[in-house]
């Protein structure tokens, strides 16, 4: 990555201040926001993702894969548009590939160099593990688990128990059940995952320096990521069949298997935020929504973990970014009782202005902005939808400007400048 901040013209709306003010504005009106202070005016958050590609002339696959080139297009982008925030691509496939995963597929590796990442779904998890899972799911990851899920791990799977390290020397004699081909190869394989990932870290605070540079905050969230203890058990382990046969056939596992995920995962998200020093928890919410489960579900597989989980990572300092993917019109009020100023949501397929009315002096509300607007959309009707959110939801604070999908390929740059432009005209507090 090159070593300066390219030389780049601000947003003339932003001409004539120093990076180091612009970035403590920008840095304020999000806090503010999310504290359901009132900002000088409407923060916007620019989900950009794969509209980087398109912006800079390239295939996905080319920004995915070349560092200097995203970098560049991402401060262009930026420094041209003048949000509050912005963020570029979530996911990088180089672990991926290291380990040959089964559950994703990239630009340029399994999809087209235009495609866009996909998660791929399986039952890697299968109902007859809840025992084993139970009994030891350290144990169970790493020896049932990951040799199903990633190519390169399968040799895992001949390993002896893991609790025999607390053997100590007398299970130095079974060093000899490491060294087998399957299980060589798997441990190389860690190593140079752990190397890439250690890279790509490495890349990713080296540019959030560079954005500090030119004046724009890290990226909202960026920090551990997590899931309430439901979608755990059903994205990457029992899949969507699976976990909907449980909560009738097997529901007490799946309740003490939740449990135990969400154990794991808040000592993980502590643990992140020790380490890095960031203060910002990530939970996309995948099975939550009004179509997914009956209330009664709700009540009883989701909702009482999910928010223990949330309510012990805010008590520690941190702040929960929750995606509230799909519609959650009928679940607004279980989300009123979460403590106020504490947590932003980010709603996809909701009524913005119910969420409002019943989360207004709850939660930092973000979204709003309809994607297929930006994509299909006139200049006109991106402004009225604009003025409309920020007269009706950025009333008195406590709403960031977003789009419903943090995906933004596809849209038309007239639209998003449009955009841009209406929320720093309309979304003005004095």
């Amino acid at each position: 990555m090159q070593d300066q901040v390219a030389p780049l013209c601000p947003n003339p709306a932003d001409a004539g201040k120093s990076p180091e003010v612009l970035l403590a504005e920008r840095d304020q009106r999000i806090r503010d926001a999310v504290a359901l202070k009132q900002p000088d005016r409407v923060p916007l958050l620019l989900a950009a993702g794969y509209l980087l590609a398109e912006y800079g002339g390239i295939s996905n696959q080319e920004l995915q894969d070349d560092a200097i080139k995203y970098q560049e297009l991402l401060e262009r982008c930026a420094c041209e548009f003048g949000p509050d925030n912005i963020v570029g691509l979530l996911a990088h496939p180089a672990a991926s590939l290291v380990l040959g995963d089964r559950m994703t597929a990239w630009p340029g590796y399994g999809l087209p160099a235009s495609g866009q990442f996909q998660f791929v779904e399986g039952e890697f998890m299968k109902a007859e593990d809840y025992p084993a899972f139970l009994r030891d799911p350290s144990d169970w990851a790493i020896r049932t688990y990951l040799p199903r899920a990633f190519g390169r791990l399968e040799g895992l799977k001949s390993l002896p128990p893991l609790g025999m390290w607390a053997f100590g020397v007398y299970n130095l004699m079974n060093l000899a059940l490491y060294a087998n081909p399957g299980a060589s190869e798997a441990f190389s394989a860690l190593a140079e995952a752990i190397k890439v990932v250690g890279e790509g870290m490495a890349l990713t605070f080296q540019s959030m320096g560079r954005m500090a540079a030119l004046g724009f905050p890290p990226a909202i969230g960026a920090g551990s990521l997590a899931e309430a203890p439901f979608d755990f058990m059903s994205d990457t382990l029992r899949g969507m069949r699976g976990i909907m046969l449980d909560m009738l056939r097997r529901p007490e596992e799946l309740l003490a298997a939740e449990e135990k995920v969400l154990e794991i995962q808040l000592e993980h998200v502590l643990t992140f935020a020790e380490v890095t020093g960031l203060k910002w928890a990530t939970f996309p919410l995948h099975r939550g929504s009004d179509g997914f489960m009956s209330l009664d579900q709700f009540e009883r597989f989701y909702w009482p973990q999910l928010k223990r989980f949330l309510l012990a990572v805010i008590e520690k300092g941190i702040t929960p970014f929750v995606l509230y993917e799909g519609v959650w019109d009928k679940r607004l009020e279980y989300l009123a009782e979460l403590p106020k100023g504490k947590t932003v949501g980010w709603f996809q397929k909701s009524d913005i202005v119910k969420v409002k009315e019943v989360l207004g002096d709850t939660m930092c509300i973000m979204g709003g902005m309809p994607n297929s607007l930006l994509t299909g959309g006139s200049v006109q009707e991106v402004r009225d939808r604009t003025r409309e959110l920020c007269e009706r939801v950025g009333t008195n604070g406590g709403f960031i400007m977003s789009t419903s999908v943090g995906e933004m390929a596809g849209s038309k740059l007239e639209n998003v400048r449009a955009w841009v432009g209406a929320t720093r005209e309309f979304g003005r507090y004095s």
